[in-house]
């Protein structure tokens, strides 16, 4: 059955700061003997992710490289693909280039940093899931230096890295903490997730407000987060005001679903003022702010 675009959006405003463009090839995930694949291919032309978008009422989006198989230049075979469509967006598609801290990708990282001043680029994408650490105080010398060049290049721009999160592994909300206190004043730092299933959630929600009130320059999306956490952290917002103007709607496509994402906010009990932030007005503000 095909998809209709829609024309209201579920009768709201909404900017996605989290969508995957680009094909995955089929992996033989875990015990699986035959190569599967788990999500369906991101919209890899103008046309695909235009319609894409107005099938779910997404007015502007950020794009971000398709990845998930233990293949290191996979995610990077796509940074092309998000410069291409940022420069066909017409001022409603933002990009993220992948990068990586490991120094085995290297070359191709700074292949990837060549193309910041690119049209539409506004983030920087990393993830532990294909190996490594977030917790600095475990890097070697040379991975340092590489996170360190990254890093540079997203604070001399004013953009933020756009960081996987997840229960466990490498991408453990954990090893976050310790880099946001060492970089998290100078450089804007997105969490992907909120911080990843139960655990990551509710150490987030621990010092979400003494982050924030700290100075730490620390972001989030709801996309993939269970329903207790997105409901705590929402209300806790709407009552304090703290930390407003820092969480952010991601549809996660092809991963998650647009209209499970959507309504976590939506159905949520807090004042429409936040969920303008939320669905629009914060994206706008980091991401779409400096586009054409």
């Amino acid at each position: 059955m095909h998809e209709t675009p829609l024309t209201i959006a579920f009768g709201r405003k909404v900017f996605s700061v989290h969508n995957h463009v680009g094909h995955l090839d089929p992996w033989p995930f875990y015990e699986s003997e035959e190569p599967i694949s788990p999500a369906d291919p991101g919209p890899a032309t103008n046309e695909e992710l235009d319609y894409f978008m107005k099938c779910r009422g997404i007015e502007k989006t950020l794009i971000i490289p398709n990845y998930g198989i233990p293949v290191q230049a996979q995610p990077f075979s796509h940074n092309e693909l998000v410069v291409k469509l940022c420069r066909q967006g017409g001022g409603n598609v933002a990009g993220a280039l992948w990068v990586s801290g490991l120094p085995q990708n290297s070359e191709r990282t700074q292949v990837a940093l060549a193309l910041m001043d690119e049209p539409g680029i506004s983030a920087l994408k990393m993830s532990y899931l294909l190996g490594g650490t977030a917790d600095p105080r475990k890097w070697d010398e040379a991975t340092t230096k590489l996170h360190e060049t990254i890093f540079q290049a997203a604070i001399e721009r004013d953009i933020p890295i756009h960081f996987h999160t997840s229960p466990g592994g490498g991408s453990d909300i954990t090893g976050f903490f310790e880099l946001i206190k060492r970089w998290g004043k100078e450089m804007k730092i997105h969490l992907v997730h909120m911080g990843g299933g139960v655990s990551g959630h509710i150490r987030l929600l621990s010092q979400w407000k003494d982050l924030i009130e700290g100075g730490y320059r620390i972001y989030i999306d709801t996309s993939w987060a269970i329903g207790f956490a997105v409901r705590k952290l929402l209300q806790e917002v709407d009552r304090t005001g703290i930390g407003a103007d820092r969480i952010m709607f991601g549809c996660d496509e092809p991963w998650s679903d647009y209209e499970s994402e959507f309504w976590k906010i939506q159905d949520a009990r807090i004042s429409d003022e936040i969920k303008e932030r939320i669905f629009w007005g914060n994206a706008q503000e980091m991401y779409f702010n400096k586009l054409a």
